[in-house]
Parts: structure tokens; sequence; C-alpha cells
């Protein structure tokens, strides 16, 4: 009916039209519709569509960000009525997942128009991770409505095969995870056959039950009387879970195999010695439904394990080795209708070697196992981290899924002291007193202070009015004081006129209080602190790349107040202990700062490495070579003088070392304690020297706690274990006792 009238219309037009044109001479009808305006177009009843082609862009943009609900919308009405969104959404995400389609492109080949109904033909081409490029010509058919272009919905619209409901199916071939070695080439992290090592209370025979806890506390590194606590605290018919172990490290456990001991089998990713670098390592866990799409677009079936943090996050790409994959299209029975694209074969994941040693790792953490705090060790002349240890640690074991042991798995991660946070990259601190490192350089280099530029360091410090501010010793003094001790040592009695040298040895806050306030207030050079500070790669990332980091906080002072706090490592100083090691490392090695690497190669099963580590420079200090070596003799002044802060702890030391104690304020509770230093003894060992921080969150002076960690690490690192396991705080590795104040004092 629509063709004939138009028809009429085009007739009755084409009559007029001629009228006109028959010559104003004539006269008679052709004057009624002479006239100088053109005629509108003819009106049909439709207004003209919008752009067909534009249409079919728009819907797979939406694609492209798997905006399914914006797809939907563009469906025709009849289609939506037919399907659900949810079901939409379904066919979409399920092909592009078996697809393993990462991405895809889509050109319009062509388009046929009519008022009411098109045709676009398109071309899409899927890029899979398994099966290479899929491409089809595909016909949509798109409806007017409401003037604007519709989508008729048809499943051969991802791909041809699909049309009356087949489906795709992806047919998965998943090498081994790699593994993760230390330096030396010991493993860290493996694929292996494991044991997870409980006590069942009600069934320990105690005649026997020396042995249980005496030998589960040598496998699990626990302590025995702790195991005995916690069997008697738990009472018969519990289970206690203790620790993971490989048949080997077990043989001597199992082969005694006394009365309570509860032992598991099960195939697992295997974390040596209950997890090295736990939070630089990283862990596995199965790939939860928000990441399902992302990783099976990458080739994974869904089912596979994934590095969550650390090197395993890092190093997933080489971990997960290199999927393998065959994709089907199958009816809606199951059968297989035919194979798409090019089958791929998997090949093997690359193994991942660290930097670090397992051996110093292990007494790192050791040594830290019962505090908030940190202990790093870096080569001066690399940038290879050789430990990294973060108190407390956790068992990364737990996160296996058919370790029974995981029933621990709840209160680790609701654990107050946050173990899983990596406190040597991520822990971010006020410095205290080895900040004053900092404060000395910048004196040297504004030419204002000498090595021998004196001052007199008392008790009390008055240069700002807004309050007396004291020097450690006074502080030490009423502390010695308050436990009934004389206060008549060198330690707790004032420094008296000492040179800019000693000012760092002895640690004088009144000291270095001035030198904040004199650069701030009587030069115009109040931001050269903050200024050495970040050139000494404090307030930035250090650009490690295999595990988050922290970036720290070094700001310029706006008053007197916030100069002479920043001077002494306080106020809204912030580092991080991988900043520190990395600085202390420059001052040894001459001034180079390098990169922080914890990667030492990626090792596939043949050929050559794919990645090795390659030492970095990044920046210099910022020091002449003169001044870079007053810093040194400082710095040695600081563990071989007899009044410097580090000497009580470091003495009889049979290496040769230097370093800087700290005392940082923390807000509440007991002072952080720090030490950084490093060895002077490559020539004689013949082993790099190396840079170690440590540090324990309110956990009292450096020179007490810090210095011990460190001097423990020393000879670690040249004896193969620490030579000195008890100090003023308790057995080294076991949990600390309040100490009573020792006869020779503690110092910042």
């Amino acid at each position: 009916m629509e063709s004939l009238r138009w028809k009429q219309f085009a007739l009755i037009a084409f009559i007029i039209v001629g009228c006109t044109s028959s010559g104003d001479s004539a006269g008679g009808v052709s004057s009624i519709f002479a006239t100088d305006t053109p005629l509108p177009p003819p009106k049909v009843g439709v207004t003209p569509a919008p752009n067909v082609e534009a249409a079919v862009t728009s819907f797979f943009d939406a694609l492209k960000s798997d905006d399914y609900e914006v797809m939907y919308a563009m469906l025709s009405q009849s289609s939506r009525d037919a399907l659900t969104l949810e079901d939409f959404s379904k066919r979409w995400n399920n092909a592009l997942n078996e697809m393993s389609a990462a991405s895809f492109d889509v050109s319009i080949l062509s388009s046929s128009i009519s008022p009411f109904n098109a045709e676009v033909t398109y071309s899409i081409i899927y890029k899979t991770a398994l099966v290479g490029d899929l491409q089809r010509e595909i016909v949509m058919r798109l409806v007017n409505e409401d003037n604007n272009w519709k989508v008729e919905w048809d499943d051969a619209l991802i791909m041809p095969e699909l049309a009356g409901g087949n489906l795709l199916k992806m047919e998965y071939s998943i090498p081994a995870r790699g593994d993760i070695y230390d330096r030396k080439g010991l493993p860290v992290v493996t694929q292996n056959e494991a044991f997870a090592f409980g006590i069942q209370t009600d069934q320990i025979d105690y005649d026997m039950i020396g042995a249980l806890t005496t030998e589960l506390g040598r496998l699990c590194g626990l302590d025995p009387l702790d195991i005995q606590d916690q069997i008697d605290a738990a009472g018969p018919g519990w289970y206690l879970p203790m620790c993971e172990g490989t048949r080997e490290e077990a043989q001597r456990l199992l082969s005694i195999n006394p009365g309570g001991l509860a032992v598991s089998e099960y195939d697992s990713r295997y974390y040596y010695r209950g997890g090295l670098a736990p939070q630089a390592v990283g862990y596995t866990l199965a790939i939860n439904p928000e990441q399902l799409n992302e990783y099976k677009r990458k080739g994974y079936s869904g089912s596979e394990r994934i590095g969550q943090t650390g090197v395993e996050q890092w190093a997933e790409d080489y971990l997960a080795g290199q999927h393998g994959g065959t994709l089907r299209v199958v009816s809606p029975t199951g059968q297989i209708v035919s194979t798409l694209g090019q089958p791929s074969e998997p090949k093997p994941a690359d193994s991942v070697y660290l930097t670090i040693d397992s051996n110093m790792q292990y007494h790192a953490q050791a040594a830290v196992e019962f505090f908030r705090g940190a202990i790093i060790i870096m080569e001066v002349d690399t940038g290879r981290i050789i430990a990294m240890a973060s108190g407390p640690d956790f068992d990364p074991n737990y996160f296996e899924s058919n370790n029974p042991n995981n029933l621990a798995l709840n209160e680790l991660l609701n654990d107050a002291r946050t173990p899983m946070l990596n406190r040597a990259a991520q822990g971010q601190l006020p410095l205290g007193s080895v900040f004053k490192i900092i404060t000395f350089s910048a004196a040297l280099e504004s030419g204002l202070y000498l090595k021998d530029t004196t001052y007199s360091c008392e008790y009390e410090f008055t240069e700002l009015s807004d309050q007396v501010r004291h020097d450690w010793t006074w502080q030490h003094c009423q502390d010695r004081l308050a436990a009934g001790l004389f206060c008549n040592t060198s330690d707790s009695t004032p420094s008296g006129l000492i040179t800019l040298q000693e000012g760092l040895m002895r640690s004088c806050n009144p000291y270095f209080w001035h030198i904040g306030n004199d650069l701030y207030t009587n030069w115009d050079r109040g931001n050269d602190i903050a200024n050495m500070a970040r050139a000494f790669g404090l307030g930035s990332l250090t650009g490690i790349e295999q595990i988050p980091e922290a970036p720290g906080q070094i700001q310029d002072p706006a008053t007197q107040i916030d100069a002479v706090n920043q001077a002494i490592g306080q106020g809204t100083v912030l580092v991080t202990p991988l900043q520190v090691v990395r600085f202390m490392a420059a001052i040894a090695n001459g001034g180079t700062l390098y990169r922080p690497q914890i990667v030492e190669k990626i090792q596939p099963i043949d050929g050559e490495p794919i990645q090795s580590f390659r030492p970095e420079a990044q920046a210099t200090l910022p020091l002449r070579p003169e001044n870079l070596d007053i810093l040194r003799e400082a710095l040695l002044m600081v563990v071989e003088d007899p009044k410097g802060t580090a000497r009580f702890n470091i003495r009889g030391l049979q290496f040769k070392v230097a370093g800087k104690t700290g005392t940082a304020e923390s807000g509440s509770g007991k002072p952080h304690g720090w030490f950084a230093g490093y060895t002077m003894n490559e020539a004689d060992t013949g082993l790099p020297d190396i840079a170690i921080v440590a540090v324990g969150e309110n956990i009292g002076e450096g020179s007490e706690y810090a210095v011990p960690f460190f001097r423990a690490m020393v000879e670690a690192y040249y004896y193969g274990s620490p030579q000195r396991q008890y100090y003023d705080f308790g057995q080294l590795g076991y949990p600390p006792y309040t100490p009573t104040p020792a006869g020779g004092g503690v110092i910042p």
C-alpha cells in the first residue's frame, strides 16, 4: 500500500512540474503554480535513520570493554524478548574466553540499507593466545526501531560455526609451573611431594613427648617449649598445625614417628623452610572469579594457581610456561563438530634464580622472627639483594588448599602484626639518628662546616623558643636513674666540645639540631638537608622492579621546628629500609646508587638465560670525594672509637665494619631501633662487601637491638651462622625478654 501511495505522489509531482515548465505565454493553469521559491522535498512518512555502520561500530566498541549491557540495549526488541541480558553476556564472554581471545579487530566491508532494514557485512579477526588468529566474514542484520538501528541477534554473529546453539570448547595442555631457586641453585619454591606435620593431642605418647617436641622444633624452626605450651593449652582432641617439609627434610622425624605426630602427604607448590623471604617471593592462589576473564583470554584454563604477590606475581609469564590448546566446535549435545585455528603445543616453564642467599636469608628471618622489623642486605658494588627479611614472617604453604595445616590461614590473614607486609621495602618509618648521615653531608657540602668545626654538645638545646630539647644522653641518664643505676658513665654524660665528625660518632642531637636551624635561619639554605636526602634516594622509589615498594616521604621544612626535627630524622621524615641500604651501599662503594635487584636470571630448561642480572648505576651521591672520605671516617669512628654509639655491641667482632645507630621516636610506645652499616673486608676475605640495615619497630634503642642484628648478619656472612647467640634482649631467634639495662648502657 505504501508503494502505491509513493507512486501516486510521484505522478502528481511530475504533472505539476510539467505544467509549470510549459511556458508563461500559455497563461491559464501554469500561472497558478508559478513561484520563485524551490519546492520542499517530498515527505514519505519516515525520517531517515542514522548511519548504520556507525551503529555496528558502536556495538563492537562496547564489546572491546566487555560492556554487555550497552550491547544488549542495542539489540532489537524481538531479540531482547527472546534472550536475557545474562544469557547474552554469557554467550559472548564464554566464547571469547574459550577462544583465548585477548583482543579482536573489526572492519566493515559493505552495507545495504532500506528505510526499515539494513544488512552490514563485517570482518572480525579474533587474536587468540592459543590457536592463532581466527578471521570470519559475517552478515549482521539490523532493524530501524524509533529511528535507531537495532541488531537482530543470532549466535552466528560471534562466529558462523555457532549457529544453531553450537559452542566452543578449548582442550588445554598445561605445563608444570616453574621453580624458584636462590643464587646458588638451592630450591626456594618447587612443585614437590610435601608432608604437613601437626600434633593430634589425644594420640600423644607421653613417654616420647620430648622427642616429639624436639624433632618438630628442629624441623619447623620452633622452640620445643613453645610447642609444649601449645599442647598444654589445647588439651586432648585437638589438631595443632606445625609446619611442612619434604621427605628429605623430614627424614629423621618420619623415622622416629613419635606418638601424636600427624602426617599428611600432598602434592603442592612447596615453599622450603617454611618460606624463605615469603613477603618478597610471594605465593600462589587459585584464579578467582574476578580474574577469570583476564586469564582465560591469556590461554589459562582457569584451574591453575597463579602468582598473587612478589616474585611469583612478577614472573608469572615465565613461571607459567606457554600453555597449549585445541579449539573445538561442539554441538549442544557435546559432539565435536569441527576444529578451529591452529592447535598449539605447550612449552615448559622457565625457572627463576634469585640474588638471595638461602643461608643468609634464613638467619635474617630468624633474627627478626619475633619482632616487627626488617633486615636487608645488599652487595655494595652491584645492587644485588642478598637477604630481605621482614618480621614477623609467614608460611606461604598455608595458601595451598590441599595442605591440612591451612587451618592456620585465617589466623594469618587476621594477624594484627601484619606479617604479610614486606617491611623491608614497604615499611615507612622515621629514620632517627641514621638520618644524621644526610645532615652531616649537607653541612659539609654547604661549605659552612668542616670536619673539625666544633660545637658544645650539652644536655639541652635552647636555640628555639617553643621548648627545651634534650640530648639522648640526658634521657639515657634519666632511664638509668629510674632503674636504680648510677648515671656516671661516659655514655650518659654530655659529650662536651666536639668536632663535626665526633658529633656523628656520638650522635649528638643538639649539634644536628643546630645545623638544621643554622642552615634554615642564617644562610637561607633551608632546603639543603631535604635536597640532600632526595639525592641519597629518600622520598622516592628505588626502582626495584620485582616487588612492590613504598616511596617514603621527604618534605621541605616550612618552619624552624620542621628544620630541626628533620635534621635528626624525625618530623615528617619517612623512609624504607630498602632506601637506606641502597644509600649505605653507595657510601661504601664510592658514591654510586645502584638499582636494587632480587632476580639473578630467568633460566629456560635448555639454552642460555632469557634474562640475566646486570648491575645498573642510577645516580651518584652529591658529595665531593674529600667529603665522602670524611663521612666514611666518621662512620668508622661510630664502631671503633670507645665513645662510638655502636662500640659496645660491636666490640670483639673480627671484621672491619662501619655504620650508624639510630633511635627514632615512633609517636607511641617504644622507639624504633635502627642500625645501618657496611663491611670493609673484600680484600682479605674475597667476599664482596655488603651493606646491612636492621630495624626493629617499637623495640628500643638502635644500639641495644639493631646493632646485635647487624653483628649477627656479619658473622653469618663470613662464618656461615651467627657466633653470638645471646644478646641483651634474649637469644637470637627466640622471643625476647624485657632486658635489664646493661652496665655499658644503650645509645641511639
